[in-house]
């Protein structure tokens, strides 16, 4: 009976938990579809010999001696679409990438192309054929012969360690808590199924279970075949990765740098439960989930977990944490004032909170939005509160947003209380006239601001009338309190200001907006404005690019539309968009909002400020907020995501009616510019249990990776009620690549304990992706135009000269660029290669073809000299000389860019600063030139266009000459690892490669 493979946790499928159970499947055979040069493909039954040396596959019109591929000429296993016969256009869309793989073989490097009916399948092969293939190197034990591998030994001495009775069988009730303590998350009931099953099995029913049961029952419960399937590819022995194998993993596929044998025997140490293993500097299959559960391998950068970012630029340059209503516990309007509100907003790193003052019953001032709360806050206590646990999340400054609604008399009270309970933390020097900006968070550590009115410089009474904002009028109406009638006219309502609490407000002093124009030519740095959510808006969608250059200078804060009522937030990103540091969101309210808001903010330590992209801070830069493709100077890039699996998720909330079993599916979502945004989905598990495999390939470009943030939403799709299981936000910057689990969170932001997905993460920039079959050179050559970027005419001719020099270096940078990405396309394909791979992979994986043959032709890294080439001596495969012939393209335009950079760089740079030394003088030379209105308005767009693309081109090159360096350093590391590299010294440090280029100034 033909026989398939499933990963599933299902009990009666069949479970692949070791090399042996995949040999196994070979042994008996499975039908696979064999896929032609033509791109016909045959359903063809394949078959693993007795001896373990061939593979055989029948019917076939072959003599049984030819239908074969003898173990030994295996050269490599490829999984995916990755030779030319698979990548083909009449095969792309018929079968999915996970489902197919190819077996390179024999000396002139052949590929038998077959697809099977599920990725179960093809892992059992692939993780089966890549152990034969080493097996016949190393010649270990043939599977099954008997020999107690590390793993079983360790799990013995676990059953006798319990065996307190030393009678060889301990109860079933003490084996299931054995097997939970060393897998928190599995569930007590999936447990005691399995000894039951088991125990039917064997025919050993009992209250007891022996040894041999347990190890069985552990083996079956607590192997994750994906990870299995990981190991096997990198391990060079049977069943754990040696230090050199775990050093290799870091390096190739986690993008560790600077990992030395001393750190991964750290690693060994810390995550190998047996004590042979340790002691001998393996990893086995259990430690190597431990290590990959655990905080060191985090899908989140740990250098963001604590401040990374420049703290010295000015407030405005910088997206502050900020709150609205943090006193409500629940909604708007039937919510409770409660004081714990604001201990919990400030715990998470909100540094701008929303105080309205007012009048109390007592005489002295309180705080309260809600009109139906049984209860308000008084102030003295909101002010006692914050001083106290001000500073405990974040060192950097509070500010506090005051809306006064209370009587001249208890502002005072106010204002005093403010002043005796804050002490040296209120921060009250004047503005300093003849600077241009705020001063940065760094200058204003452990200083809390108040946000407020301010009285004229001409009024001298003790109080005085000032116009009043819109923010909290809403609240009013319903409080009944609004006794202050809009002007006639619909002028601003006026407000009467008691000058001790006017004498709070330094740095954010409270203006009414008019507009950008007027805020252009009067505004000064230390007032700020306040929009209305609707307003800013409209302002975001009209006037993007106005509202992007007033944000270079003033802080703006957007607070929630007052029609609000359930407290429900808006979308931070269409506002952080446009620069706008401070988005007001109600904390108290969990969702979508919310967590975009909080993932964002993890980024720098969570200390609430976050710097915004460079593109929004340059005096002189070109940004539209609503761009819909990539911007200039901003390298686009490519997300590769891969949802392989998930762990222990939970039932969702509100469930009750349905049975044990959910069936989730995944979203990855983007939340960025609108040219970002996206979302994609895997299929859904059906029937899993609370394991499921997705297996399932995702891509997005990213064409502002500054701003992007991604998150993971995991859903049922067979609910009654809700469907929400779990989620996790995440800023696109945070990313580590390789092979990582994303904690879940709860709706609510709280940690899910064991519940987790499996992913792998890759970037390249936007060269580097997109489908295989699209990417032959030839293909390219013929289908893709390629496009440079150039300079836009301002209609000054003097300005326009020195913009037009500018012309030739840019083509020329486009050039050098764009020829090393082709280049390191083809030779990635060539390689069997994603294009996420790096350098160091395609050596090892050209130097694997080469060891794994008697008859290998004698390829070579001549490492001696700085342009490694790649020498055959004698005569070589086809497929052989076209991977060296890439390869030597790819060293030749390198080498062209590397050695042409500099130059290129510096006109670039000069035809920027020359641009930079008319911008003093551009409202001069507009008004000389008689531009004005829309002539003018293009004028000043087409010259930050300008600075922008020249100034992104010079990075783009800067960063591309890094790369390249890069490879190189990648090139001699790898060639002298494994053993292809001749005349080689210690592999050249990327620092002394690396001739680093000027910054760009600001």
């Amino acid at each position: 009976k033909k026989k398939t493979v499933s990963f599933s946790s299902m009990p009666n499928d069949r479970k692949i938990n070791s090399t042996a159970a995949c040999i196994s499947l070979m042994l008996e055979g499975c039908e696979l579809k064999k896929v032609r040069s033509n791109s016909r493909m045959y359903s063809r039954f394949f078959v693993l010999d007795a001896d373990m040396r061939s593979v055989r596959w029948e019917p076939s019109k072959k003599d049984s001696e030819k239908a074969k591929i003898e173990i030994k000429s295996v050269k490599e296993v490829r999984v995916g679409k990755k030779t030319p016969v698979l990548r083909s256009n009449g095969l792309s869309d018929q079968f999915p990438d996970e489902c197919a793989f190819s077996i390179i073989y024999g000396d002139n490097y052949e590929s038998l192309d077959l697809v099977a009916s599920s990725a179960d399948v093809v892992s059992a092969w692939v993780m089966g054929l890549r152990y034969l293939v080493s097996y016949g190197k190393h010649s270990p034990e043939a599977p099954g012969t008997g020999h107690p591998s590390l793993r079983t030994s360790w799990i013995s001495s676990v059953f006798d360690l319990a065996d307190l009775e030393k009678s060889g069988r301990i109860p079933v009730s003490r084996a299931v808590q054995l097997i939970k303590a060393l897998n928190p998350g599995m569930k007590t009931s999936t447990i005691e199924l399995k000894f039951k099953e088991l125990q039917k099995a064997s025919e050993r029913p009992g209250t007891e279970v022996a040894c041999d049961l347990f190890v069985e029952a552990y083996c079956e419960l607590c192997t994750r075949p994906e990870i299995f399937f990981l190991l096997v590819q990198f391990s060079s022995n049977k069943e754990y990765l040696g230090v050199k194998d775990l050093l290799m993993f870091l390096e190739v596929e986690q993008g560790m740098e600077g990992v030395t044998e001393e750190k991964c025997l750290e690693i060994v140490s810390k995550y190998e439960p047996s004590k042979e293993g340790r002691e001998k500097g393996y990893l086995a299959i259990d430690g190597f989930t431990r290590y990959l559960l655990s905080a060191d391998c985090s899908i989140f950068d740990p250098q963001h977990r604590k401040v990374c970012q420049d703290m010295a630029q000015p407030l405005s340059h910088y997206y502050i944490s900020s709150a609205h209503s943090a006193c409500l516990l629940e909604d708007n309007f039937w919510g409770r004032s409660d004081i714990t509100g604001y201990i919990s907003a400030l715990g998470l790193g909100c540094r701008s909170i929303e105080l309205v003052l007012w009048d109390g019953p007592e005489g002295e001032p309180v705080v309260y939005t809600s009109p139906s709360a049984a209860s308000c806050v008084p102030f003295r206590a909101v002010v006692g509160l914050i001083d106290q646990h001000a500073f405990t999340a974040s060192a950097y400054p509070l500010i506090l947003c005051l809306v006064v609604r209370c009587s001249a008399p208890q502002q005072r009270l106010a204002a005093q209380c403010l002043r005796k309970t804050l002490g040296e933390k209120l921060y009250l020097e004047p503005p300093n006239p003849v600077a241009s900006y705020l001063p940065s968070p760094e200058e204003l550590k452990g200083r809390i601001l108040i946000k407020g009115k301010k009285l004229p410089p001409t009024c001298e009474d003790s109080e005085g009338e000032v116009s009043d904002e819109e923010e909290g009028w809403e609240l009013a109406r319903r409080l009944g309190q609004e006794d202050r009638e809009a002007p006639e006219g619909g002028g601003l309502r006026r407000l009467r200001l008691s000058r001790e609490l006017s004498e709070l407000v330094s740095l954010c002093q409270a203006v009414p907006f008019q507009d950008f124009e007027s805020s252009r030519r009067g505004q000064r740095y230390w007032e700020m404005c306040s929009f209305s959510e609707v307003e800013a808006g409209r302002f975001a969608n009209e006037c993007p690019a106005e509202l992007v250059s007033y944000n270079k200078r003033f802080l703006s804060r957007i607070y929630p539309s007052p029609m609000r009522i359930d407290a429900s937030n808006m979308n931070p990103q269409d506002f952080w968009k446009c620069g706008c540091q401070m988005v007001a969101m109600n904390y108290q309210t969990p969702g979508l909002m919310m967590d975009l808001n909080a993932g964002w903010f993890r980024q720098n330590g969570a200390c609430g400020y976050v710097l915004r992209p460079a593109i929004m801070r340059e005096e002189v830069s070109y940004f539209s907020a609503n761009a819909k493709d990539s911007l200039p100077g901003v390298p686009a890039q490519l997300l590769h995501l891969k949802v392989i699996s998930g762990q222990n998720l939970p039932k969702p909330k509100g469930s009750g009616a349905k049975g044990e079993v959910v069936e989730p599916y995944v979203c990855a979502e983007i939340h960025g510019i609108p040219a970002d945004c996206a979302e994609h989905r895997t299929k859904t598990a059906l029937q899993s249990g609370d394991n499921p495999i997705f297996d399932e390939s995702l891509e997005f470009q990213i064409n502002l990776p500054e701003l992007a943030v991604l998150r993971f939403v995991v859903l049922d799709d067979d609910y009654i009620g809700d469907e929400f299981i779990a989620q996790y936000t995440i800023p696109f910057e945070c990313l580590q690549p390789g092979y990582r689990h994303v904690p879940l969170q709860s709706l609510a932001g709280e940690p899910l304990p064991h519940a987790t997905l499996f992913v792998h993460v890759a970037i390249t920039d936007r060269r580097g992706g997109g489908k295989g079959h699209r990417r032959g050179l030839a293909g390219r050559r013929g289908r893709r135009v390629r496009e440079y970027t150039s300079t836009k005419a301002t209609g000054i001719k003097a300005i326009d000269e020195v913009f037009r020099t500018a012309t030739q270096p840019l083509r020329e940078a486009t050039d050098l660029r764009e020829n090393v990405q082709n280049a390191l396309v083809s030779f990635k394909e060539l390689c069997g290669l994603t294009p996420a791979a790096n350098m160091k992979q395609c050596i090892l994986t050209v130097s694997t073809w080469l060891l794994h043959s008697d008859s290998a032709p004698s390829v070579t890294l001549n490492l001696a000299e700085q342009y490694p080439p790649m020498e055959a001596q004698g005569p070589i495969p086809d497929l052989l000389r076209k991977v060296l012939t890439a390869y030597e393209t790819m060293i030749q335009t390198s080498r062209t860019l590397i050695e042409s950079a500099d130059a290129v760089y510096g006109k670039l740079i000069q035809a920027q600063q020359a641009g930079m030394d008319f911008h003093k003088e551009l409202h001069r030379i507009e008004t000389k030139e008689g531009l004005r209105g829309r002539k003018l308005q293009k004028a000043l767009e087409s010259f930050a266009w300008n600075i922008t693309v020249l100034k992104g081109q010079a990075d783009l090159l800067k960063h591309a000459k890094a790369e390249a360096l890069d490879n190189l350093w990648q090139i001699h590391n790898a060639g002298q690892s494994c053993g292809i590299g001749r005349n080689g010294s210690a592999s050249p440090e990327p620092s002394r490669l690396q001739a680093p280029l000027e910054p760009i100034p600001e």
